[in-house]
């Protein structure tokens, strides 16, 4: 499998990821060379032009036509650029606020885990891993401080994200009303194995029938007739569950006693022979104890979703007042989106 470009993952990826609602004011006090102004920290032209330009090359790379200016993919390709950037330097701020410590070793340690996985072996990055790696930065036309900087804004919302979620929660009774609502999830429906043979002309299904009546191998005789690309090489073989297979075959090969013949069965398919191989298996419902950690886990995660988003939320209205643009670089009145992790 090809291997995804490291920057287009790290830059591209993070940009649709911290995608969030970003609203401020216009103002003049936004520097002539900023595009905006989170807090008393600017961003720099020069970070937005960066940003595009890579969005840019990762349209190359993926041999698709980047949008003319003026389009309304363009206008919303610079938008989400603004406020990827946006997001990130309040994210920032906020881990702040949280006394939340991003250091270097941090970084360094991410930076590590990403070369491995694209360039090194076995989790370790060597020296012809590290050349691997400014190959492909060179090859972008990125530097390894972009890098960097897009990984920390990765660690940051990390970091975020477990300080935010670190109190979460979920009860055995939420888990208990899940499973209950959800009870039919867990019904493993009868089941047995059969041997079938398919063909398309009931002259034949019944010949074959007949010949299989008399005492014929009847996995040879799927083997060399049968018309089911899935089960023809296994003799015919197929477990089934009842309601998952069409009404007419489900219908005939529960009815058959162990190791009884049917006699030919139409069906959308064509035309069958079933021989019952085993018993049938009655429906069992999935205990609670047996599911219950998966429940549990399913649910956890959901709930940290909620609490990330909500969080994200809060952050967004508390900016409104602190963020200013420049003129033509404003993002549009509000959108839904929110960042993720893990």
């Amino acid at each position: 499998m090809k291997r995804a470009p490291l920057i287009a993952l790290l830059a591209v990826g993070l940009l649709a990821a911290f995608i969030a609602a970003g609203c401020g004011s216009e103002s003049d006090s936004v520097g002539a060379n900023d595009v905006a102004v989170v807090g008393d920290q600017p961003i720099t032209k020069e970070q937005f032009d960066q940003l595009i330009d890579r969005a840019r090359e990762n349209y190359t790379r993926n041999k698709q036509d980047f949008p003319d200016a003026g389009t309304p993919q363009y206008v919303a390709l610079r938008r989400q650029a603004m406020q990827f950037l946006v997001q990130r330097e309040q994210f920032e701020q906020k881990a702040e606020e949280l006394d939340l410590t991003i250091s270097d070793s941090d970084v360094e340690k991410q930076m590590q885990t990403i070369k491995s996985q694209y360039f090194g072996k076995n989790g370790k990055c060597d020296a012809a891993c590290e050349k691997k790696y400014s190959a492909e930065i060179k090859k972008q036309g990125v530097s390894d401080e972009q890098v960097r900087e897009d990984v920390r804004a990765s660690v940051v919302q990390n970091k975020i994200y477990e300080k935010v979620t670190a109190g979460v929660t979920v009860s055995d009774k939420e888990i208990e009303e899940y499973y209950k609502k959800n009870k039919q999830n867990y019904i493993q429906p009868a089941s047995r194995d059969v041997r079938h043979i398919l063909v398309k002309k009931k002259a034949l299904a019944e010949s074959l029938y007949q010949r299989a009546k008399s005492g014929e191998n009847f996995a040879a005789l799927a083997k060399k007739f049968s018309t089911d690309p899935g089960t023809k090489k296994q003799g015919g073989k197929l477990p089934i569950s009842k309601g998952r297979q069409v009404p007419e075959f489900d219908k005939a090969a529960f009815a058959l006693k162990t190791g009884e013949l049917s006699e030919p069965v139409k069906t959308s398919y064509g035309w069958h022979i079933i021989l019952a191989l085993t018993g049938i298996k009655k429906q069992k419902v999935t205990p609670l104890s047996e599911v219950k950690p998966a429940i549990s886990q399913q649910l956890l995660q959901q709930e940290k979703t909620d609490a990330m988003k909500d969080w994200v939320e809060e952050t967004r209205k508390s900016f409104e007042e602190k963020t200013t643009y420049q003129v033509g670089y404003e993002p549009p009145a509000s959108t839904n989106a929110t960042p993720t992790t893990r």
